[in-house]
């Protein structure tokens, strides 16, 4: 049975926009996240971890990008996600250099 049309986006500008959040937003989260969790903790389970859980988050993410209303809502906030964790990583380099 088909999709209701009505149900579907209209503007291709917000589906490419919405498909493109989906793929590089949420993996551009994911993988911030989780460097920010190893330039505080133990590198080398973080990064074991971050095969397994970084994908799960990852497909989170993308399924949380196609149920907004507004494709750039969705990029605001995977944009602002991205930055706080980038700042966290950084701040994790100055004062814990060395995260056994």
């Amino acid at each position: 049975m088909p999709a209701n049309p009505k149900y579907l986006t209209q503007s291709k500008w917000q589906r490419f926009s919405k498909i493109t959040a989906a793929i590089l937003g949420g993996y551009l989260v994911s993988v911030s996240f989780h460097l920010a969790l190893a330039s505080w903790f133990n590198r080398a389970n973080i990064m074991i971890t971050m095969a397994y859980t970084g994908f799960i988050l990852w497909v989170a993410l993308m399924v949380i990008a196609f149920l907004a209303k507004k494709a750039w809502k969705i990029w605001l906030i995977y944009l602002g996600m991205t930055l706080v964790f980038s700042a966290l990583v950084y701040l994790g380099q100055i004062y814990n250099p060395i995260a056994k």
